[in-house]
């Protein structure tokens, strides 16, 4: 399984929060969390300067995307599911021959409608938005959430 995402994590309470679930998983799947470096922006910046470094970004995720693996595109419009849900879906796709399930987390502006269009599915954990560091460790805090749900654990109440 793999994470990938636009952007260190700053604050050391979301590393801490991050490294306990990066653990926690340890036990169901081998996780990679791999951080790309967004492309900067000046402050206020064109729609144009936006999409071309949205262009630039997707070049980067491509390169990071494993051969035949499943891809779930993190953004606003994507589908939202509860957490029994998420855990079948994820379930369903473990089981469903596909080597490796990445995840993808963009930069402030998104992601470029090419990742979208190469994803396999498109998710949104909220009609609210998050800082992206945020959505980092709420995708973790779900990701074992729903492996604790398959393996009947008492975590999910």
């Amino acid at each position: 399984m793999n994470i990938i995402t636009l952007g260190k994590l700053k604050e050391s309470y979301l590393r801490d929060g991050c490294s306990e679930y990066v653990k926690r998983l340890g036990a169901f799947c081998k996780l990679n969390i791999i951080e790309l470096a967004p492309v900067p922006l000046q402050d206020k910046p064109s729609q144009s300067a936006i999409c071309s470094a949205l262009q630039k970004e997707a070049k980067l995720i491509e390169k990071k995307l494993s051969k035949n693996g499943y891809v779930i595109a993190l953004c606003i419009e994507g589908k939202m599911s509860n957490s029994e849900q998420f855990a079948k879906q994820i379930s369903d796709i473990t089981i469903s021959g596909r080597s490796t399930i990445n995840f993808i987390i963009g930069s402030s502006y998104g992601l470029d409608p090419s990742i979208k269009r190469i994803s396999d599915m498109e998710f949104s954990m909220s009609q609210m938005t998050f800082t992206h560091q945020m959505a980092r460790i709420m995708l973790l805090e779900q990701i074992y959430r729903a492996f604790m749900i398959g393996a009947n654990g008492k975590y999910h109440k």
